[in-house]
């Protein structure tokens, strides 16, 4: 039988019962349909994270209090290590390192702003001027905190977007007293909106001068140091310079932890790309269970047609010419519920990207070529049995059951 008759053969088998292959090509879709909206969200999520972390900022490094480390518990360290909190002169010093162009103290706490009767809790940040280039902020009104020395600070502040609209509505709110916690401060500037993302909100901000800050919550401890290289080559640098640093400010304690942007984003790339495996694998059990439902219903086919096996045995089909025949009309099923299963998966993550604008919900490509290939294996895997099946039978008691 030539390659034209078995398609025509398997066409003319598949469409003589459209409710069996209807369900054969509707369990093969769900499951390639599975693969590709789980894969979708999978990456989409690593995609959002990367975009999340590349936006606060470029070639940067990160000073954290306190030091990160898996090598056991020495107890020599437990009697004479006492970690040290950053303070405003550790990142001052950091200035003076040749591959740092920015540094940026951060002294973070929540408080209350009033203005007009109106009060509400926000985050408050204590930085210095270089803070809105080194995360890359920008603003909607005004200026930022102005240049000058850390240890002091004007009484001014710059709001979130959020906290503009809630305690002002229409009015203008630049030049405006409002009171954070026991001090007062005039607001200076408007940070453009930017939305909920990972970390911090600078919608619902409130950025004051670093000593005010520190004032404001009775500690001199910084809770991180943002420092920006000079460039991209320069990082490793910089994170060199930064620990040696604070290393000697310490009295030679490493009590600091520096991480850099990049080795974050490689991490978190790292994780989710893996996290994006597991998933697709997981996805790919329901084609498993496709692949026993075509099995059981070919098997149920093969009893059905007995007769019709028989007469194309009779008319001199070999073995091999009924498993094809059988193996054909597999592999067309899976094709069929495969490809309608790419489109269902393609549509139902542009729906996700529709509801949900600032979500990457992209399958990607190894995963859509994988879910579809899945699929015609499993069809053709799960065939063999009833296609062995059917090329078995006997012609002639085959023809005895019509």
């Amino acid at each position: 039988m030539r390659a034209a008759d078995l398609i025509r053969f398997a066409r003319d088998a598949a469409t003589g019962n459209p409710l069996r292959t209807g369900l054969l090509i509707l369990a093969m879709a769900i499951g390639v349909a599975a693969v590709v909206v789980l894969t979708a969200l999978a990456d989409g999520a690593r995609r959002y994270v990367l975009n999340q972390f590349s936006a606060i900022g470029s070639n940067l490094v990160i000073v954290l209090p306190g030091r990160s480390q898996t090598g056991g518990f020495n107890p020599g360290n437990a009697i004479t290590s006492t970690p040290r909190d950053l303070t405003i002169d550790d990142a001052q010093a950091l200035l003076r390192a040749s591959a740092v162009h920015r540094v940026a103290p951060l002294a973070v706490g929540t408080s209350e702003i009033s203005v007009g009767g109106r009060l509400r809790e926000v985050m408050v940040a204590g930085t210095t001027a270089d803070f809105i280039a080194v995360r890359r902020l920008t603003l909607a009104q005004g200026r930022f905190l102005p240049p000058g020395d850390w240890r002091r600070g004007a009484s001014e502040a710059v709001i979130g977007a959020r906290i503009r609209n809630e305690l002002f509505g229409r009015d203008e709110a630049l030049g405006q007293l409002v009171r954070v916690g026991d001090r007062r401060f005039r607001i200076v500037g408007v940070l453009a909106a930017t939305g909920q993302g990972l970390g911090m909100n600078t919608d619902e901000l409130v950025i004051v001068p670093v000593a005010l800050a520190q004032a404001m919550f009775n500690s001199n401890t910084l809770f991180r140091i943002l420092v920006e290289a000079n460039s991209r080559e320069a990082i490793a640098p910089a994170k060199a310079q930064v620990s040696e640093i604070i290393r000697l400010r310490h009295e030679g304690e490493e009590d600091v932890t520096v991480i850099t942007q990049d080795a974050v984003l490689a991490t978190f790339d790292r994780l989710l790309g893996t996290l994006t495996v597991a998933v697709a694998g997981i996805a790919a059990i329901s084609l498993a269970v496709a692949g026993i439902l075509v099995m059981n219903v070919m098997l149920v086919s093969v009893t059905q047609r007995t007769a019709e096996i028989g007469l194309l045995k009779a008319l001199g089909a070999t073995r091999a010419t009924i498993r094809n025949a059988f193996l054909t009309e597999a592999a067309m099923l899976s094709l069929a519920g495969a490809l309608l299963g790419f489109a269902l998966g393609h549509a139902a993550a542009a729906l996700i990207r529709q509801l949900y604008p600032a979500f990457p919900a992209l399958p990607p490509d190894w995963a859509v070529l994988a879910g579809v290939a899945t699929a015609l294996v499993t069809g053709l895997a799960f065939g063999v049995l009833p296609a062995r099946r059917a090329a078995l039978l006997d012609p002639v008691q085959s023809l005895a059951r019509r």
